[in-house]
């Protein structure tokens, strides 16, 4: 869900100034090169990147290691989440995560496109 809206709203965020949309995840570059070319980001202003080692993952307080999904997953992930940043200064962090949905599965809305173009 999140990467098709950004994709589809990519006039709508340049307009108000954004010009990367980055998207990363715990795997590998190989994994992520073949997620991003399935979702055909190339040449929009969406870029992939792995977090394999999950070193970002960590640094920005993003590691989810709830029991339920490392019994499902095995090894740490990262949160849903969505952050706005202009000139490497964090401006707003949306994070799906709850206590009853560790993952963020239920109602990651608040890391969709038109959630972050509204803070925009």
């Amino acid at each position: 869900m999140q990467v098709p809206g950004y994709l589809a709203k990519q006039a709508e965020l340049k307009s108000k100034g954004v010009s990367d949309v980055i998207v990363y995840c715990v795997n590998d570059s190989a994994v992520m090169d073949a997620w991003a070319k399935d979702q055909k980001v190339e040449g929009s202003i969406l870029s992939f990147y792995g977090d394999s080692a999950s070193k970002l993952t960590k640094e920005i307080g993003m590691e989810l290691t709830d029991s339920r999904v490392m019994e499902a997953l095995g090894n740490p992930r990262c949160k849903r989440h969505a952050i706005i940043a202009d000139d490497m200064e964090v401006k707003e962090i949306f994070v799906a995560a709850s206590e009853d949905d560790p993952a963020g599965d239920g109602k990651p809305e608040s890391t969709f496109v038109d959630n972050v173009l509204k803070h925009l």
